[in-house]
């Protein structure tokens, strides 16, 4: 996304705090859903093979973590608080993520050509809109969730967005959606300017938060971005516009205002099997050719349950294992985000105990599903 400029502003959808809590809650699912997919990717990857893509998935999925610590901090700074603990939390894959009138699943793959195929989509730039055309409309039939294309009934709409089977809608209105996620961050920049030109015109506030609460740079290394103590306005909009130059890049540009390539080109390099360098255009990479070998993968039975693990006890109790080390890091992250920053530090560290049981289930053939493997089903 990249905020506009030169276009007068709609009105906003968020007006009140509570609503600007809702809506940043649901940036924190976001930008965690696309985790687990870049992770099962990555780990896929048999050693020793496809350095170029092992480099460029690891630094996206560094940089998701950034993003997450951002949305926690603007978050805090308004006073609302982070949850990533909550139940639906993780999404129950495949998920839905918005592209344009359409909405695409979010599978849980080895590395191949639909895997990159779905990165891209996640990360690609919004086309040019006028304000009116942020939203379209929320065609439920489609999903097959609906036979008549009306909404499904109220409680089974909040057992779907509380679960992160589908992103994008507009909170309160089942009717209309997104069109992109760079869209879904613009509507939050909009919230946060009205909702504080309207405090202040009470000589007030929203940035209410405990100072204490925010992750400052020290706690946070991820050679991919800085992290963004939000203290006001102009941090906060900082810390979101950054979020959203580094998946799609700046106002049409190939980089971020940090100067790092966005996630949609550094993926199109693996779909083009060419780098970019300092002065490319959009999709036209010019850099050293990049090599992608798309069969050195281990072949991760999508979106696997521990369901289909009945017949292989030993990698089952594996990937309950990998489930439990999963959830105590988000459990760790989540504490991080609420008063304990020192607490990331730790949460880098079991990274690596969570990379090591990842590996140890996708090099398992699974019994009864010839030519797949086991890996992670994120079940939390």
């Amino acid at each position: 996304m990249s905020v506009s400029e030169s276009e007068p502003a709609p009105d906003p959808e968020i007006k009140t705090i509570e609503e600007l809590y809702d809506y940043l809650y649901k940036g924190l699912q976001l930008e965690h859903a696309t985790l687990p997919p870049y992770l099962t990717a990555l780990y896929s990857l048999r050693p020793g093979t496809n350095s170029d893509a092992r480099h460029v998935i690891r630094v996206v999925a560094v940089e998701e973590m950034l993003h997450l610590t951002l949305v926690a901090n603007v978050l805090n700074a308004v006073g609302g608080k982070p949850d990533l603990t909550k139940q639906g939390f993780v999404p129950n894959y495949p998920t839905r993520l918005p592209c344009g009138p359409d909405y695409f699943d979010v599978h849980l793959r080895p590395f191949s050509r639909e895997a990159l195929d779905t990165f891209l989509k996640i990360e690609k730039p919004p086309e040019p809109a006028t304000g009116e055309d942020r939203f379209v409309p929320m065609d439920w039939a489609a999903l097959g969730l609906t036979s008549d294309g009306a909404a499904p009934p109220p409680e089974k709409l909040a057992e779907l967005e509380e679960s992160g089977s589908i992103f994008g809608l507009v909170p309160g209105d089942p009717t209309k959606r997104f069109s992109s996620i760079g869209e879904f961050y613009e509507e939050i920049i909009r919230g946060i300017n009205h909702l504080e030109d309207q405090a202040r015109q009470a000589g007030k506030t929203i940035f209410t938060g405990d100072p204490t609460r925010q992750v400052t740079p020290e706690y946070f290394y991820s050679g991919g971005g800085d992290v963004i103590e939000v203290t006001g306005r102009d941090t906060a909009v900082a810390a979101l516009t950054l979020v959203a130059e580094q998946g799609e890049g700046l106002h049409g540009g190939i980089y971020d205002s940090q100067d790092e390539l966005a996630h949609y080109y550094r993926f199109q390099q693996l779909e083009k099997g060419r780098y970019y360098q300092k002065g490319d255009e959009p999709n036209e990479p010019t850099g050293p050719v990049l090599h992608v070998d798309w069969d050195a993968a281990y072949p991760v039975k999508p979106d696997i349950k521990l369901t289909d693990l009945s017949r292989d006890p030993e990698v089952r109790a594996a990937a309950e294992e990998f489930n439990q080390l999963y959830a105590t890091f988000l459990t760790n992250v989540n504490l991080a985000y609420n008063g304990q920053p020192d607490l990331l530090l730790k949460a880098v560290w079991e990274m690596f105990r969570v990379r090591d049981s990842m590996n140890r289930l996708i090099r398992n053939p699974l019994t009864g599903h010839p030519g797949k493997n086991a890996g992670p089903t994120f079940e939390i």
